[in-house]
């Protein structure tokens, strides 16, 4: 680990420009990258500025701008500056190949919108199989919960984004969809065998073990810790994300602010590093619990700079796109999606 690393912290900010005393926080920390929400986005000029400003902030030109564009009813970006998205389950449901282009052509105009606002990483594709009694959380925003589809699908998604130079992250790792409360307001416990798990939910992440970045899921899984949450458990992470499942890119937490995760704000940042994620995501753009979660911080391991590094390589120059036969072709898939 080396002090010149910025911290291992993926940040929000407040509004839809930085704030003073947020360039200063920023300038001063030296968080990894962003991530930008609803409350960030008004028109394109102005979220290409604040993209700007955000990396001017850190002196980094190619820090990671992260952002959650779906499609569905996950949307940080809406009409009338951007064009609205169907949901994975809208697209899973043309079957065959229809749906599989569909995935891609979504992903790849997706990748269109943020390419052009300076955004780099895109928190898509869901992998997660929604269980038919989990909470409705993850629900349309899946492909369905035959893993063999999710994969195909969501390689689709990934592949689309990366043809447009995004990055694309495989969430929740490793597996979110049997979880029976909402991980935003408490903490899920799944007591599945690992023989089902490892067959089932991990299989997804397991099929795209090649993608560059994956979000956690704040799960418990009491086959493999009966105290700790994957985000918080080393033995997960370990054993389960990058031994069984094979995913050897950036692993970045889920939200840190959501209830799934008991302790200080400061203490699941330490934690979440601590057990093996190569960042800590912070995102509702609270100034005090930022300065928290920075206190309690490591900067970026040697590990996670070569990961951010072969996350970086693939993100070339955007290969060759007409826009409007993309959306034309998009369009017929979907006649009579609303």
């Amino acid at each position: 680990m080396s002090s010149h690393e910025p911290l291992a912290v993926i940040f929000g900010c407040a509004a839809t420009s930085l704030r003073d005393e947020e360039r200063d926080f920023f300038s001063g920390t030296r968080p990894t990258g962003f991530i930008l929400f609803r409350r960030n986005c008004d028109n394109p000029a102005q979220l290409r500025a604040l993209v700007a400003s955000l990396r001017e902030s850190v002196g980094d030109p190619s820090a990671p701008v992260l952002i959650d564009q779906e499609g569905g009813r996950v949307a940080r970006l809406q009409p009338p500056h951007w064009r609205r998205y169907p949901a994975a389950a809208t697209m899973a449901a043309l079957g065959g190949e229809n749906a599989r282009e569909a995935a891609f052509l979504s992903a790849r105009l997706i990748a269109d919108d943020l390419a052009a606002l300076g955004v780099t990483v895109d928190c898509l594709p869901v992998l997660d199989l929604p269980a038919a009694d989990a909470d409705p959380v993850i629900g349309d925003r899946a492909y369905g919960n035959d893993p063999d589809l999710a994969a195909r699908l969501g390689r689709a998604a990934g592949e689309g984004l990366l043809a447009g130079g995004v990055l694309p992250v495989i969430k929740h790792i490793p597996g979110h969809g049997r979880a029976a409360v909402d991980s935003h307001f408490a903490l899920p416990r799944v007591a599945t065998d690992r023989a089902t798990l490892d067959r089932t939910d991990f299989a997804p992440f397991r099929m795209l073990r090649d993608m560059p970045w994956a979000m956690t899921a704040h799960v418990l899984y009491e086959a493999f810790d009966s105290r700790l949450p994957a985000t918080l458990s080393r033995q997960v992470i370990d054993t389960v994300i990058r031994a069984s499942i094979g995913f050897d890119g950036v692993l970045v937490s889920d939200d840190l602010s959501m209830q799934a995760l008991g302790g200080s704000i400061g203490a699941r940042a330490r934690d979440a590093l601590a057990a093996g994620c190569d960042l800590a995501l912070h995102c509702n753009g609270n100034l005090d619990e930022m300065k928290q979660v920075a206190q309690a911080a490591s900067p970026l391991t040697a590990i996670a700079r070569r990961r951010l590094d072969l996350g970086e390589a693939l993100r070339a120059r955007p290969t060759p796109f007409d826009r409007a036969a993309a959306e034309a072709r998009l369009d017929a898939l979907l006649a009579g999606w609303a």
